[in-house]
């Protein structure tokens, strides 16, 4: 095969990849048909009849040159929900024959080839026209086209430009309806690289890039803004129409007028970065660029209703560690999604539950009990009920406060209980207390999951653990991650003490020990999950897991991955373990504790040692060695 047909086929690859697309034939949302191939549908059979190959030269409004035999676009595409409309996609391997001066080199452009083919389907169909170009999904030209049938000229879709959607998602912008899209990791983290590196050479601040981030989806949830910002011509009417919609949306989330004004100032800051205020909107690298690649790639991901996973919040880290080198200088130590749904699932979150988290941060655990009570809610007034009564938070830094707002935002979060403020501090708790709800009912808090700051000052990890725990009910669930170190003998034996005389501990799980590493954070990590109110019985045993593989694997670049696809069945086995409470070699034990004691699994537990190898006690060895130097317990003899 000739290197152009094999580039080509390179490029045919990440057309399918983007697109998902399954295979030829039926897929889930219409028939895809390549080459030209004969279709059921005459009308496509008789256009391309029509239009023949490609000519040499031909303009976009020129009918009578035509090429020999029959038209053979790379694919045809119909769709289920809509008969009347097509899609024609044309590709080249090089981004340098994207696109022609005079739009009239059909066999050599693909925008030319593609128009080519949809100036013949168009007498038939609504066509929506796409060219690609390119090999890699970073640096690929992509333009799409609406070509109303029977019309004599067609409009580009501007929204799509160097952006390659799924087929549904070209309908649904064609009919000005929101794009939506699944969870994609690779795709979240090709737009934070690409928008990193387009900041880095805009010159902007790492304090101010991901304000001016967050500032852009909040604004991405007015739909007048959405409509018509890629209609401004100016930088400063398309930074006051920003502006206006980050005001409009907070306002109607009743978001304090003193915090709206923050936001909005901090945006407005962008317009002292000169380099971006002197780029062409319709360049790459310009204010609406940004505008684009974030309402076409990430916030889909936000409107997509089955999505549990924080996708903005792991955008945004992803975003800041490329910026930074370290997202840990701002704060921000995301927990990983898939410890996230484990904690959620640990203690039974459904549509009922109340769930606060006194360190909420960008906000990853309230997304993910948001996304568990959508799944179950049957109606859109239960889904509108949990999101303005059952989700509350606290969160101290300012510009993470922002970020989290941003989050629970875009996901028309009713008034966004998310409170700025100190967790000890008394006058914020106080307004957790007597709770009512939008039709003045009693809430009363009876779910709560928590990452806490680790490290600090002042306060321990369990300090943390034990506030949240106060603002639950009597017989309320916690699932706290936090540091082996909390749950040593020990350590902490003051707040341990204090925190079994009003709590109940019922389980603590031995997580990964890398299960932070893809944050820039190593420490060996467990989950606690106590409940509220009931003071621990010595006598009753504690449930202990010994949750160390979660089947991910570490991948260059990507970090820690579920590359086998194990975690699903990893996740349902250590479920299944605590809530029958399964004692099971290498794995599980029942103990009874008292604050003295240690909470871990590897303190009881039988070993299995028909699993054991030699490197596994080497491995004990280096583990507890460098345990002992990193806690300043070795000295020389």
């Amino acid at each position: 095969m000739p290197d152009k047909q094999k580039n080509e086929r390179h490029t045919e690859n990440l057309t399918e990849r983007e697109m998902k697309i399954s295979g030829y034939g039926e897929n889930v949302f219409g028939y895809v048909y390549i080459q030209g191939e004969i279709t059921p549908v005459s009308g496509i059979n008789e256009a391309l009849k029509m239009a023949g190959g490609k000519p040499k030269e031909c303009l976009v409004n020129d009918y009578s040159k035509r090429g020999n035999g029959k038209g053979a676009p790379e694919y045809i595409i119909t769709l289920k929900k809509d008969l009347n409309t097509i899609i024609v996609v044309e590709c080249k391997n090089s981004v340098k024959k994207h696109e022609s001066p005079e739009l009239n080199r059909p066999r050599d452009f693909a925008v030319d080839g593609v128009l080519y083919y949809a100036k013949y389907l168009k007498n038939s169909f609504n066509v929506i026209a796409v060219a690609v170009s390119g090999t890699d999904i970073l640096s690929l030209k992509a333009s799409a086209y609406y070509w109303v049938k029977n019309q004599d000229s067609y409009t580009e879709l501007v929204k799509a430009r160097d952006i390659i959607l799924e087929p549904e998602n070209y309908l649904k912008l064609v009919n000005g309806e929101k794009v939506q899209k699944a969870y994609s990791l690779e795709e979240i983290r090709q737009t934070a690289i690409r928008m990193h590196e387009s900041l880095r050479i805009n010159k902007m601040t790492e304090k101010l890039k991901p304000l001016f981030v967050a500032g852009i989806l909040i604004a991405l949830q007015d739909d007048a803004f959405c409509n018509d910002y890629d209609k401004l011509t100016s930088f400063s009417s398309l930074l006051n129409a920003s502006c206006s919609a980050i005001e409009s949306v907070l306002n109607n989330g009743e978001i304090e007028s003193k915090k709206v004004h923050e936001i909005k100032s901090k945006f407005r800051e962008i317009d002292q970065v000169i380099k971006l205020k002197d780029t062409p909107l319709n360049e790459d690298n310009s204010l609406r660029w940004y505008i684009n690649q974030l309402e076409m790639k990430i916030k889909p991901m936000m409107d997509y209703v089955g999505n549990t996973i924080d996708a903005l919040g792991i955008f945004y880290h992803e975003f800041i560690s490329y910026s930074s080198g370290d997202g840990n200088s701002l704060g921000i130590v995301l927990t990983p999604p898939h410890l996230t749904e484990f904690m959620a699932d640990v203690i039974d979150i459904d549509k009922n539950s109340k769930v606060i988290d006194i360190c909420c941060g960008s906000g990853t655990f309230l997304v993910t009990a948001m996304g568990k009570m959508f799944k179950q809610a049957s109606t859109p007034e239960e889904i509108e009920y949990i999101r303005k009564n059952n989700l509350y938070g606290i969160e101290q830094d300012s510009d993470i406060h922002t970020l989290a707002l941003a989050n629970m935002i875009i996901r028309k979060d009713g008034k966004s209980n998310i409170v700025h403020g100190d967790c000890f501090n008394k006058d914020t708790i106080a307004k957790f207390r007597n709770l009512k709800d939008t039709n003045n009912q009693q809430i009363v808090l009876n779910k709560g999951l928590l990452n806490p700051p680790y490290s600090q000052k002042d306060h321990c990890e369990l300090e943390f653990a034990e506030q949240e725990l106060d603002l639950l009910c009597q017989g309320g669930l916690l699932a706290v991650v936090c540091p082996m170190s909390c749950a040593i003998g020990t350590k902490f034996k003051d707040v341990r003490e204090r925190l079994m005389k009003k709590n109940t501990l019922k389980a603590v799980f031995s997580m990964p020990d890398e299960i932070f590493n893809s944050n820039g954070a190593s420490t060996n990590v467990c989950v606690m999950v106590w409940e509220a109110g009931y003071k621990h019985n010595p006598e009753v045993s504690t449930f202990f897991g010994y949750y160390k593989d979660d089947g991910f694997v570490k991948r260059k670049k990507l970090g820690r991955i579920d590359a086998y696809g194990k975690w699903k069945e990893i996740k349902k086995e250590w479920l299944r373990l605590y809530r029958e409470k399964e004692v099971k070699d290498g794995m599980s034990v029942k103990h009874c504790v008292t604050y003295k004691d240690e909470w871990l699994c590897e303190a009881y537990m039988k070993t299995d040692y028909s699993k054991l190898i030699e490197d596994d006690f080497q491995k004990t060895i280096n583990d507890y060695l460098a345990y002992l130097i990193k806690e300043g317990n070795v000295y020389e003899s």
